[in-house]
């Protein structure tokens, strides 16, 4: 059907929502949603663990550096997610296709020379995994509803949170508490905590995890909750989880403390008598959605939060923290550091994620010389955004070092790599390697992307620059804060800190509510 004889001017156009599209994914590359700077502002404001309390600040002074700047959040500017809801009363153009056109949205967001974005998406993702280059295509989701509007629900997702995403099919008499408690400590720090958990519960596995995403679009409100108290069977479990999974103590980044999440969303669909489907996936600290509703009269407005809406906090060096000049770094300067140091790192430092491991590793294997002498030097693993105006560099932040344990005892054996640098946990791999050669591990934020490049002075490629943003960099810094998360001896600060603060937590009774 077409609408070639009525008002065009309360047609829903391509271009509606196309421009809407792009306008909302660079509105939320660099603006939080208020409701998750207020509860990450009252968790700062709680917070005992010295380490989470300045992980914490490094966020949020991050985001408010990302919103005056207008740059992106984290430099994983994400897959983008987008729930549609048309109404079969709308009117369209004539013609429209509406993948192609929130796909022509992410293709304008992602390559938009003012802000842009990291593009992550990769095709054939079981053989060759090219790069899109723009970030496309998106995964869509759409329904037919009653109404004559378009409702839109767009979220760029980070790889570091849906990589930790969980499914269980249950017993119908199994306690869906015991499964989440059971499996939170699993995901370890990756997901970058403090964030936000979704859970769906019932349908069929995969209406579970469809559930379970689209509940991490709702604004966060358990303070208001606990405030008012539960109303409803749904909600008195949302708040036992929140409660429970605050109390396992790991806190910021998984350093150990009382805020892991800030809420817990959850979205139930009847299910069959056998089965018990029971999904869960986490947010990042680099949250990211936004909601517009199409009518016809032209493309979505974003009306940007005021400074005001940021928490009073500003984070800075500690003056306890150790300066290294990475130009004379020593094994024996490495073996001197201990678990949970404060480094601000200055020098060059090179750069690394997975194809440039898997190359190198393959390059070693054939007997071939590597293009970059490692020995002595740091590794960041990163995937940096191309910088504007007079930046060296886009937003910088840490992707999760578990991908790079594989290689971590081939790096450290045969190129005489002193220490990596990442967010989130090594494994036990890992961790032997860096015993045995008596290496380290530092961890740098995770959602402190654009901080972090602040600190970075000078780059430029120095190694397969064909692999675009997973190209080996040489990166020259002035005082990158890092801590050290695994020492020289083996010691892993993401073992240690969270055992502490649950300890804590129970024997001295600390609050772990946001009310």
């Amino acid at each position: 059907m077409t609408y070639a004889n009525l008002d065009h001017k309360t047609m829903i156009t391509r271009e509606h929502l196309t421009r809407s599209v792009a306008d909302a994914l660079q509105f939320i590359s660099y603006y939080h949603p208020v409701d998750y700077l207020r509860a990450l502002g009252r968790a700062y404001e709680r917070e005992q663990s010295p380490a989470a309390r300045d992980a914490i600040a490094q966020i949020l002074t991050n985001s408010r550096l990302c919103a005056e700047g207008r740059r992106p959040i984290c430099q994983d500017t994400g897959i983008v997610n987008v729930f549609l809801k048309a109404g079969i009363e709308a009117r369209w153009e004539a013609g429209m296709d509406l993948e192609a056109a929130v796909n022509e949205g992410v293709r304008r967001a992602y390559l938009d020379p003012d802000n842009p974005l990291r593009a992550s998406v990769l095709a054939d993702p079981a053989f060759a995994r090219n790069n899109t280059r723009d970030n496309t295509p998106a995964v869509i989701h759409m329904q037919i509803v009653p109404g004559n509007t378009l409702e839109v629900d767009i979220a760029a997702k980070g790889g570091g949170s849906e990589a930790k995403s969980k499914f269980m099919m249950l017993n119908p008499s199994d306690s869906i508490v015991d499964w989440v408690l059971k499996t939170v400590p699993t995901m370890g720090a990756g997901w970058c905590p403090p964030g936000m958990l979704g859970i769906g519960i019932g349908g069929t596995a995969e209406k579970a995890m469809l559930m379970a995403k689209a509940a991490l679009m709702e604004p966060i409100d358990m303070a208001e909750l606990k405030a008012r108290g539960a109303q409803s069977r749904l909600e008195e479990l949302r708040i036992e989880l929140y409660d429970k999974v605050n109390a396992l103590g790991i806190g910021a980044q998984g350093l150990g403390g009382l805020s892991t999440v800030l809420d817990v969303k959850i979205h139930t669909y009847p299910t069959h008598a056998a089965n018990l489907p029971v999904a869960m996936i986490p947010n990042c600290a680099a949250t990211r959605h936004a909601h517009f509703v199409l009518d016809g009269s032209g493309a979505a407005e974003f009306a940007p939060p005021s400074l005001s809406d940021w928490p009073k906090v500003s984070w800075s060096p500690s003056a306890e923290a150790t300066r290294v000049d990475l130009g004379t770094l020593t094994r024996a300067g490495v073996a001197a550091w201990k678990p949970s140091q404060t480094l601000l790192l200055s020098g060059k430092l090179l750069t690394g994620r997975d194809a440039a491991h898997k190359r190198i590793q393959d390059m070693l294997a054939r007997g071939e010389a590597l293009p970059v002498d490692f020995k002595d030097r740091v590794i960041y693993y990163v995937g940096p955004v191309d910088p504007v105006r007079d930046e060296a560099v886009g937003p910088a932040g840490p992707t999760t070092a578990t991908r790079m344990d594989k290689f971590t005892e081939t790096m450290l054996s045969q190129t005489g790599l002193a220490a990596m640098i990442g967010k989130a946990e090594r494994g036990p791999a890992a961790i032997d390697a860096i015993r045995k050669h008596k290496a380290a591990y530092l961890m740098a934020v995770g959602g402190a992307a654009y901080l972090v490049a602040k600190a970075i002075r000078k780059s430029r490629v120095v190694a397969f620059e064909d692999l675009g943003m997973e190209a080996i960099y040489e990166f020259e810094v002035k005082d990158m804060p890092v801590t050290v998360a695994v020492d020289a001896k083996g010691v892993s600060v993401h073992q240690i800190g969270p055992a502490e603060w649950q300890k804590k937590i129970v024997e001295l009774r600390l609050p772990v509510s946001a009310a």
